[in-house]
């Protein structure tokens, strides 16, 4: 959030933005405003807590959102909007406190009074009169009952009829251990491991842990305020279909989560209130900071990923896994990407299809479980988005007769092993494992796997002769995985590998069964394999500059479609110059394309070198280390 411009270009750049905002939030947009600790004294840089906000810079946003016109609204005034009571005023901004630290009643309170501003506190009921003793790994340091407020405190705060008090859950604000390495991941969607008996949570147990925590919680909410909550803010912004629902049930009906800025609330069938957006304000911002937040454009960012094979960090040793991950780890926080395409699973003999998967599941041998510990960490120690790199048709079934009998039967040998996804038995199967995938796993978003083709010459019956109608049916079954996914990890960003071919000669989606336009209308992102040694070019350059000048056809902005450049040269098996790849990344910006990747990345052999890939890949302003 800190930019890194001088005050007179801040001055500068929050003058325009003042002068030329006409972008507005619509009548029914709502920002939420994400808070923790509002402090005294904060330093500018460097304070252990990310999360704490000087309490000089936190009036001086209050005084900012007045004087632009934002309408602080409180939580009924949102339910009202979307039960068709009531209309939320233009620009609305609700302002949330998490964890109940005793800053929101000393700090924050009085200066909400003052402005008359109402807000939601979310608090971990089990904090709240915490005993003398008692102390709670917070961050920085041990916080004990002094950090947090008190039940007398909530009360005297909702009685002022500004403060709505919410539930944080009672005692989900935790790690709980996920996998017999001993990881760690949010408690209120893991399946807890148990080392002792070697087994998982079973659903029903985690259903039934989830709801008596949630109970717990809404009952001490009820029974020391003297009203139940009517909101549940998701430790970790980490939560479920299935938490969701159970809150729904306990009364509380409006969640939220920390993707975004802001939601537009409208009444009619089916309009919810889960999960709802949040801007986590993080860094201390001041309002030079607070301005360009509100007022850039996230769909301008661009997207620096790497795709990043699982295979890879995977050893028969647990400890030399662990020393792998390790240098996963660094190396991606090292470079700096917005995201990672992490490969959820094994394809040990390399031939593109999964032999078996990287997370507990019905349907395939687990070879180890391994995705969400790496997710996980790379989420949390490098900072990146994590989509989980899955297969769409690649699945070589452990029974020989069922691999069979489900497969494609197709007269090319050259291709990726297949099943056949018009057969009601293969979407049960395949969706079962997206279901389990995200059951298990944290993850941000689905990479659909370069196995997602069809060929003429396949399934002769199905939509004989009709190209586009073979193309939207993948596509249908791919969004089919998403909301099998969903059920588990709501609100999913999709990508789906592309070939070039289709988009250099239109001709070939008969051969590929996939078209760029229908891509982009689809998915949130096609990862286009600007590939041109994969597809035999003589002229990389040349090849490249061909390739972004059809995808303008169709994406004239390039504003949804991904280049995704190769690594090695699979043809010599030599590893592409970092001095060439960077000549690439360099030619396609300055043809405009804004969302770049690259695979695979060697983090065992420092390939390609670090140097070269921070200065390609890195989504950071500036990317070079200090020396």
């Amino acid at each position: 959030m800190r930019t890194w411009t001088t005050l007179p270009a801040r001055l500068l750049l929050a003058l325009l933005l003042a002068l030329t905002a006409g972008g507005a939030p619509a009548a029914d947009e709502l920002l939420v405003l994400s808070y923790h600790d509002i402090r005294d004294e904060v330093p500018i840089d460097g304070d252990p807590d990310a999360f704490a906000v000087d309490t000089q810079n936190f009036a001086a946003h209050l005084d900012w959102l007045h004087g632009r016109g934002y309408r602080p609204v409180s939580l009924s005034q949102v339910l009202d909007a979307s039960q068709g009571r009531g209309r939320l005023p233009d620009k609305a901004v609700l302002l949330t406190f998490d964890d109940g630290l005793r800053s929101v009643y000393t700090r924050a309170f009085p200066l909400l009074r003052a402005y008359g501003y109402p807000a939601l506190v979310a608090v971990v009921t089990d904090w709240v009169d915490l005993p003398a003793g008692r102390e709670v790994n917070y961050g920085p340091r041990p916080f004990g009952r002094e950090d947090f407020v008190t039940w007398a405190q909530l009360r005297e705060m909702r009685e002022s009829g500004l403060i709505e008090i919410a539930s944080h859950s009672d005692a989900l604000h935790r790690g709980v251990p996920s996998n017999p390495q001993g990881n760690s991941t949010p408690a209120g969607i893991t399946r807890i491991y148990d080392a002792a008996n070697g087994r998982y949570e079973t659903e029903d147990e985690y259903r039934a842990r989830i709801r008596a925590d949630l109970a717990r919680s809404a009952e001490s909410i009820r029974t020391h305020t003297g009203a139940s909550p009517r909101a549940i803010v998701w430790p970790y912004a980490a939560y479920n279909s299935v938490t969701n629902a159970i809150a729904d049930e306990l009364g509380m009906t409006v969640s939220f989560d920390l993707e975004g800025r802001s939601t537009p609330i409208a009444p009619g069938p089916g309009a919810g209130l889960h999960g709802l957006a949040r801007l986590l304000v993080m860094g201390n911002p001041d309002v030079f900071d607070l301005t360009y937040e509100l007022r850039r454009d996230p769909e301008q960012t661009g997207v620096r990923a790497l795709q990043i094979d699982l295979d890879m960090v995977y050893d028969d040793d647990p400890a030399q896994a662990g020393r792998n991950l390790d240098a996963l780890v660094e190396r991606v926080k090292r470079i700096g990407p917005s995201h990672v395409y992490l490969q959820a699973f094994a394809d040990p003999d390399g031939n593109g299809s999964a032999d078996a998967l990287y997370f507990p599941n019905r349907f395939l041998p687990m070879r180890a479980d391994l995705f969400n510990r790496v997710a996980w960490q790379l989420r949390t120690r490098a900072n990146v988005k994590v989509y989980a790199w899955l297969p769409v048709l690649g699945y070589e079934l452990s029974d020989p007769r069922a691999r069979a009998a489900l497969a494609i039967d197709s007269p090319e040998r050259d291709g990726i092993f297949r099943l056949d996804f018009t057969r009601p038995e293969v979407r049960r199967i395949v969706g079962g494992i997206y279901e389990d995938l995200a059951a298990n796993s944290y993850f941000e978003g689905l990479l659909f796997h370069d196995d997602a083709y069809l060929r003429d010459v396949e399934l002769p019956e199905f939509a004989r002769g009709q190209p586009e109608a073979r193309t939207r049916a993948l596509i249908d079954f791919t969004l089919e995985l998403k909301q099998a996914a969903e059920r588990w990890r709501p609100k999913l960003k999709t990508v789906r590998n592309l070939y070039a071919r289709p988009v250099l000669e239109p001709q070939s989606e008969a051969w590929f069964a996939q078209r760029l336009d229908l891509f982009n209308a689809a998915y949130d992102q096609t990862a286009l394999m600007a590939m041109p040694w994969m597809e035999g070019s003589a002229h990389p350059e040349r090849w490249l500059d061909r390739l972004v000048a059809a995808v303008r056809e169709h994406d004239p902005q390039l504003t949804r479609t991904l280049f995704e450049l190769q690594t090695v040269d699979w043809n010599t098996r030599r590893p592409i110059d970092g001095a060439q790849l960077k000549a690439h990344v360099r030619r396609l910006s300055a043809h405009g394309v804004r969302h770049l990747a690259w695979y695979p990345d060697d983090f065992v052999a420092d390939l390609p070198p670090l140097e070269d890939a921070r200065e390609a890949m890195s989504a950071r302003s500036f990317p070079y280390e200090e020396r």
